[in-house]
């Protein structure tokens, strides 16, 4: 459209024709009705023909019978000569048979356009494309014990499983999927993961978990989920812990990966969830041996009319599993705060759960209770330190937490 060697402006014109007019029609305009009107020095025909003028860029269109369109005529002469220039233009009133109107819409200065290209290109040249140059110590360091960790990965047993230097000497160890899972908790200083690598359980992580408090840590997806189902088939496994749903071991920050191995949880609370159902048998048999200890229907009338205890008090028979605590609120519409040992460090009424959880301490590790839970307890209960609730019934839950075990009671 112009000559970006000598331009300095470009005139930007709008037209309107009251007829169907085409570009040569335009263009004859221009330069029949500005001839002789500005002198010799400032004819168009000979600015154009020493190139201090370009050439004449037309774009119209015609419908219903009129015609609309923008011109434009770049400059090489002074300010005021291409503003004398571009007023001359305005004096155009016809386009061959039609009636016609022609404005100056702006002059742009290309130099002025060109600075503002220049200058915006400069800040992003600026902010993506210089390397780093500044020195942080710290980053060195890192970076230098980073490949140190790196490269110690190893591996153990005739398999020759991916495995950390602290695998065989450590009394605990951290069950992964794969490789990289391990590489990626070397890099934060966890020298005690070993992986699985595949779906074919070798030999050599089973006896590792016989003889080691084992950990198992897979990604938060279907296949982490199915490949600890198989795991917990074969391997004696004492806690499990939870990667972010969605998300690969090999690809969470130090952060995750210590709040994931924190809030781990004891293999018996997994198994219990697994059909978010607490096994028919491991209930049936208390409740048959309490049932031959009861004497009557007005012994239980009895125990219901009772009042609620705080604490479970010396002497009292202490249920050995979270099978019992389940049994033994049952259709009494009580809840129990339990300790990690499973004894009863509070107990009140269900529907007195919410205001009961505002003087919960760190010693809390599951709450039992034969009413509903719902969305609003479970927003509570988060960050209490508790690992699991077992309930009649879960209602209205959109967001469950990932550090809590849901268990419904059959």
């Amino acid at each position: 459209m112009y000559s970006s060697d000598t331009t300095k402006y470009l005139i930007h014109l709008h037209l309107e024709a009251e007829g169907v007019v085409e570009k040569p029609d335009v263009v004859g305009a221009i330069f029949g009705q500005t001839e002789g009107l500005l002198g010799e020095d400032l004819d168009l025909r000979d600015l154009q023909r020493t190139g201090r003028v370009g050439r004449i860029d037309v774009q119209i269109s015609s419908k219903k019978g009129e015609t609309k369109g923008e011109m434009y005529i770049a400059s090489s002469l002074d300010r005021a000569e291409t503003a004398i220039l571009a007023a001359s233009l305005e004096t155009i009133d016809r386009v061959g048979p039609c009636v016609a109107r022609v404005n100056v819409v702006s002059v742009e200065d290309i130099r002025v356009s060109k600075r503002r290209k220049i200058v915006d290109r400069a800040k992003i040249l600026l902010i993506d494309s210089f390397e780093e140059g500044s020195i942080d110590s710290t980053e060195i360091i890192d970076s230098v014990r980073e490949s140190l960790r790196i490269e110690k990965i190893g591996s153990i047993g005739e398999e020759q499983v991916p495995a950390g230097p602290n695998v065989l000497d450590s009394d605990a160890i951290i069950v992964v999927e794969g490789r990289a899972d391990v590489i990626n908790l070397l890099r934060f200083g966890i020298k005690n993961a070993v992986a699985v690598e595949g779906t074919n359980i070798s030999p050599t992580i089973i006896d590792l978990c016989e003889k080691k408090t084992a950990t198992v840590f897979f990604d938060g997806d279907r296949g982490g989920d199915l490949l600890l189902q198989e795991l917990l088939q074969v391997a004696e496994i004492d806690y499990v812990a939870y990667a972010p749903r969605g998300k690969s071991v090999e690809d969470l920050s130090r952060k995750e990966i210590i709040k994931a191995l924190r809030n781990k949880v004891p293999v018996e609370y997994v198994k219990e969830q697994e059909s978010e159902e607490v096994p028919k048998s491991e209930i049936e048999e208390p409740l048959r041996a309490s049932a031959r200890k009861e004497t009557g229907k007005d012994e239980r009338d009895e125990k219901r009319k009772a009042p609620l205890k705080k604490r479970q008090e010396p002497g009292e028979k202490k249920e050995k599993t979270l099978a019992d605590q389940i049994e033994a609120v049952r259709g009494k519409r009580i809840a129990r705060f339990l300790s990690s040992d499973l004894s009863v460090l509070k107990e009140s009424s269900s529907d007195e759960i919410e205001k009961e959880l505002s003087d919960l301490n760190g010693d809390v590790t599951g709450l039992v209770t034969d009413g509903d839970i719902n969305q609003r307890i479970l927003d509570l209960v988060a960050g209490k330190g508790i690992e699991y609730i077992a309930a009649k019934d879960f209602k209205g839950i959109i967001k469950r937490p990932l550090t809590i075990r849901l268990i419904k009671i059959s």
